[in-house]
């Protein structure tokens, strides 16, 4: 008995901090949350102009009040199909943090839904699912009424490396 306490206390202790709010959105029937904080601002989906030689979940660069900014599909890192661009199409601008700063980067989602207050109960540890993938980008599984959000670390799933590569591209 004392050892599955013990496995539940270190369970919470895994899920505590990341309580809070989450912008939700989905990409196909997935949905997904982004903690509030690292949000920066939603934008209707821009033309975006192309960059060679960028990965291909790189949709390009827009020039957001002067400044231009890299726009990663997240259906495209996600190795998802592509779907056809609608009116709910838009782009989330982020603050991802990297050793020497934050750099902002546009995501390309299919619709926004909501800000959700997630507490740390409603929140599942990320399932293993064998050392062949890689779930270090998921910070948990947030369970809302009958649905479960994929609370993601936005910071590594654009990892640093990456966005030192796209930016360099920019």
């Amino acid at each position: 008995m004392a050892t599955t306490t013990q496995n539940m206390e270190s369970v919470n202790e895994g899920v505590k901090g990341k309580e809070g709010k989450y912008l939700t959105f989905a990409l196909g029937a997935e949905e997904y949350g982004l903690e509030i904080l690292k949000v920066r601002e939603i934008i209707g989906y821009v033309d975006v102009t192309s960059v060679p030689q960028t990965p291909s979940y790189v949709r390009g660069v827009i020039n957001l009040r002067g400044q231009v900014i890299p726009v990663v599909d997240l259906r495209a890192k996600f190795c998802m199909e592509e779907a056809e661009r609608t009116e709910a199409t838009c782009i989330i601008v982020v603050e991802i943090s990297k050793a020497d700063g934050t750099i902002s980067t546009g995501l390309v989602v299919d619709q926004v839904q909501e800000v959700l207050d997630i507490s740390a109960e409603q929140i599942e540890p990320t399932p293993e699912f064998g050392s062949a993938v890689d779930t270090d980008f998921i910070l948990g599984m947030g369970k809302v009424g009958e649905s479960v959000k994929i609370l993601l670390n936005i910071d590594k799933v654009l990892g640093n490396d990456e966005m030192a590569q796209i930016a360099m591209g920019v």
